[in-house]
C-alpha cells in the first residue's frame, strides 16, 4: 500500500561547502497551491544560498526537527548520523555505480564512506530515491546539475588561463553568484590565439558551449581542428562518437557503447597533440576506455591547462589525482613524475572542482528544483510512471532488484 505523504522537508546539507538547495523559496508556494494539504518544513542553515525568512516568507515552516515529515529532499549525501529511520529520502548518493573495482573514482563527497551509507540506510529502513537514475524511457535524465557544472566549469578553465598567462583574470563565479553578471564580464575578454579541444554531448556540455558563446573563441570542424591555424581563438566538440572507436571499427552506436563501454577505445589523441587546452565535459563510466593515457601526455607538447568537469578521480583523465575545492579550484602537476607540484613553466595547471554548480547556487537551484516540482513530485505523490520506481534504490531494508548487487559492495 503507498504510503501517504502529508509533509515535505528540506534538509541542511551535511557538506559544509555546498549552498545549493533541491527546492527554493519561490517553488514552496507552487507546491502549496497544487498539493494544499502539503505541509513544507525547511531546516534552517546558514550555508545556503536562500536565507532561512525566504523560506518562511513564502509559507515554508523553519524548523530543525524533522521527525513530522514523509519526504525528505537533499541536494548531496546525507551524514549517517542525521539519517532518520523509517522516512523516504531524495538525493544524490552516488551509490549506484559502486562495485569494489569503481571505488577509486566514485564521485560524490569527499571522505563520505559509501558503505557506512548504504548499510545504515537499510538497517534504518529507510526509501532512498536518487536523483541521478529519475530517467526517461530512452535514459534522458528529468533532471540535474549538468548545465551549470559546465557553465562554471567552462568559466573556471577560461579564468585559469588568463592568470597562467600573465592576463588580469576574472572574479570567482561564486563571488559574483550571478550568470548573467558572469555572461557579460567574460564577453568583454579578448582571448588570444589558442586550441581549445571539448569533450562531451549531454547537459554539461550543452553548458560549457553556452558560455562559449559570449566569448570571441570561435567553433570550427574537427577537421579544420586538426589540419588548420587559425590567427583567432577556436574549439571544437568531439562528441561520444567522435572521441571513442569500436576495437574491432565497427560502426558507432551509442546504444552499444552505453551497453558495452569495454568494447571501445578512445581517439582523441591527434586533438590533443594540437590543443593549447581541454575541457573535459563527457559523461564517464568506470568501464569506458580513458581520453588519454599517461604515457601519450609526454607528446601533448602544446597542451598547458585542463579543466576536468567530469571529475573522476583516477576516471577517465588520468591528470585528475585529486579533486580541488571551489576556494583553490586548481593545481599543478609534474607531467613527467604523475605528482603534485607548485606552480612553475611547464608544469601542467589542472582545474578540477568537484562540486561546480555550488558556484552559481542560486541560478542552479532554481532550474533544478523547476525540474522537481515539474518531473518528480507529481510522480511521487500522485500516480508514478515508473520513473520513481526505477529510481529507488533502497527500502524496507533491503536494495531493490535493480540494485541487488550493491549487496556484494557494501559486504566485500
Amino acid at each position: 500500500m503507498k504510503k501517504k505523504i502529508k509533509s515535505i522537508g528540506i534538509l541542511k546539507e551535511s557538506r559544509p561547502d555546498e549552498s545549493r538547495a533541491p527546492i527554493t523559496p519561490s517553488q514552496v508556494p507552487l507546491i502549496i497551491k497544487t498539493y494544499p494539504d502539503i505541509d513544507i518544513t525547511v531546516q534552517p542553515c546558514d550555508n545556503r544560498t536562500f536565507k532561512n525568512n525566504e523560506y518562511s516568507e513564502y509559507g515554508a515552516k523553519i524548523s530543525e526537527d524533522l521527525d513530522s515529515c514523509d519526504l525528505l529532499f537533499g541536494v548531496k549525501e546525507v551524514d549517517v548520523d542525521k539519517l532518520i529511520p523509517n522516512k523516504d529520502y531524495i538525493f544524490f548518493s552516488h551509490t549506484y555505480k559502486l562495485n569494489k573495482e569503481t571505488l577509486s573514482n566514485a564521485q560524490g563527497t569527499p571522505g563520505m564512506d559509501k558503505k557506512k551509507l548504504l548499510k545504515s540506510i537499510l538497517s534504518k529502513k529507510i526509501k532512498l530515491i536518487d536523483y541521478e537514475n529519475i530517467r526517461a524511457a530512452n535514459g534522458a535524465r528529468y533532471l540535474g546539475f549538468g548545465r551549470f557544472a559546465g557553465i562554471v566549469g567552462c568559466y573556471n578553465t577560461l579564468n585559469l588561463f588568463l592568470s597562467q598567462n600573465n592576463f588580469q583574470p576574472l572574479a570567482r563565479a561564486y563571488k559574483i553568484n550571478d550568470y548573467e553578471r558572469i555572461k557579460n564580464n567574460l564577453s568583454e575578454v579578448r582571448f588570444p590565439n589558442f586550441k581549445l579541444l571539448v569533450t562531451g554531448d549531454g547537459r554539461v556540455n550543452n553548458g560549457v558551449q553556452e558560455l562559449l558563446k559570449y566569448t570571441n573563441i570561435k567553433q570550427v570542424s574537427n577537421e579544420e581542428f586538426l589540419k588548420s591555424n587559425f590567427e583567432y581563438p577556436v574549439y571544437c566538440n568531439l562528441e561520444t562518437k567522435d572521441y571513442v572507436i569500436h576495437k574491432n571499427k565497427k560502426p558507432f552506436e551509442l546504444k552499444h557503447f552505453i551497453e558495452f563501454p569495454g568494447e571501445y577505445e578512445s581517439q582523441t589523441y591527434e586533438y590533443l597533440k594540437v590543443s593549447d587546452l581541454f575541457i573535459s565535459a563527457h559523461y564517464w563510466d568506470p568501464s569506458s576506455p580513458k581520453i588519454f593515457t599517461k604515457e601519450q601526455m609526454k607528446e601533448f607538447l602544446k597542451l598547458k591547462i585542463i579543466g576536468d568537469i567530469t571529475c573522476d578521480v583516477d576516471g577517465s583523465i588520468p591528470t585528475t589525482i585529486k579533486s580541488t575545492t571551489i576556494e583553490e579550484p586548481n593545481f599543478f602537476l609534474n607531467t613527467e613524475i604523475f605528482s603534485e607540484t607548485k606552480k612553475v613553466d611547464g608544469n601542467l595547471a589542472i582545474m578540477a572542482v568537484d562540486n561546480l554548480p555550488s558556484e552559481l547556487p542560486r541560478d542552479s537551484s532554481i532550474e533544478f528544483g523547476n525540474g522537481i516540482v515539474n518531473e518528480v513530485l507529481p510522480y511521487i505523490l500522485e500516480e508514478d510512471d515508473g520513473r520513481i520506481l526505477n529510481s529507488t534504490i533502497a527500502a524496507e531494508g533491503r536494495f531493490l532488484k535493480k540494485y541487488n548487487y550493491l549487496n556484494e559492495y557494501i559486504n566485500s
